[in-house]
């Protein structure tokens, strides 16, 4: 794959003109599909104001066509990257339509967060072309991309789309195996469902748990990953810490019912006013804008 080519994304919302910029700022001519109207009349802004943050120039915003449908002219791309809603059969379909338009040479990746690659691929006639390219939102502060291997994925696309992550500036590794949400999602979700059953169970309430963690083990987690705190520490007293508390720890294999409930109820978090704690829309922007200014300044010192 050369430095500059062309690469289409489909989905022109949040993650979408995201990566469309990321790939645009990179030097890369990009296709961008986004089927809605409404969405397609704010993506030069959103792509100039990304840039802004970045401390780019938005007239990169011009490498970026805006497309209302998968057309022929995505024939052109050597790499296209889904990143349409959460939806199996939606993702199936975008897929089906790449195929039948693009060369087999042309590399078909998905952004979806959990659903796994394997299946949305398993209709494509050429699926050695299909990679998972999961990126973090935001992608551009965010540089991680997991790029996912399915078992008929072939080593030259897997070994394109890493070289490619790397000149548009992301970091990519490489998840070996297909699994539902492969290795960030898993990690994250599976704190997740322990910090749910502690609330749930009357431990502590949401504010604790979120407490706790950005000030134990949270605040060196930008320093150094789990296994390597355990390699520091000693597997001798992880072992001997697991002989107690694994027994212990939750196991739901479904969504708990405190999650279940809230939702039901239409307490669905921060937009919503209520979710595991009630905020004010002062307090959700207040921790959005620290979120993103973090996030960035971290992106930028990894760029």
């Amino acid at each position: 794959m050369t430095n500059r080519t062309t690469v289409g994304i489909i989905g022109g919302g949040r993650m979408g003109a995201a990566i469309a910029q990321i790939f645009a700022s990179a030097g890369h001519s990009v296709l961008l599909v986004e089927p809605t109207e409404a969405v397609r009349d704010t993506i030069p802004k959103r792509l100039a104001d990304i840039a802004k943050a970045r401390g780019q120039d938005t007239s990169v915003a011009g490498h970026v066509r805006v497309l209302h449908e998968i057309t022929a002219d995505l024939a052109a791309c050597t790499f296209i990257t889904e990143a349409a809603p959460e939806k199996l059969e939606l993702k199936q379909e975008i897929f089906n339509r790449l195929d039948a338009v693009c060369g087999p040479d042309t590399i078909l990746a998905t952004n979806t967060s959990v659903i796994p690659v394997t299946e949305i691929g398993a209709r494509t006639r050429h699926r050695g072309r299909v990679v998972g390219t999961h990126y973090w939102n935001p992608p551009y502060a965010v540089r991680l991309v997991e790029v996912v291997e399915t078992p008929h994925t072939s080593e030259k696309a897997i070994a394109s789309t890493m070289t490619l992550m790397r000149e548009i500036g992301q970091q990519p590794v490489h998840v070996k195996r297909d699994v539902p949400g492969f290795i960030g999602n898993r990690l994250q979700h599976a704190l997740k469902r322990e910090a749910i059953a502690l609330v749930q169970s009357g431990v502590c309430d949401a504010e604790t748990v979120d407490f706790v963690i950005r000030n134990s083990f949270g605040a060196r987690l930008g320093i150094m990953g789990t296994l390597e705190q355990s390699d520091l520490v000693g597997l001798n007293l992880t072992l001997d810490i697991h002989k107690v508390i694994l027994a212990d720890l939750d196991c739901s294999k479904a969504p708990q019912k405190l999650l279940v409930d809230l939702v039901a109820a239409g307490k669905t978090g921060a937009t919503a006013g209520e979710g595991f704690r009630k905020w004010t829309p002062e307090e959700r922007a207040e921790l959005q804008g620290r979120l993103d200014k973090a996030l960035l300044q971290k992106g930028a010192a990894v760029g």
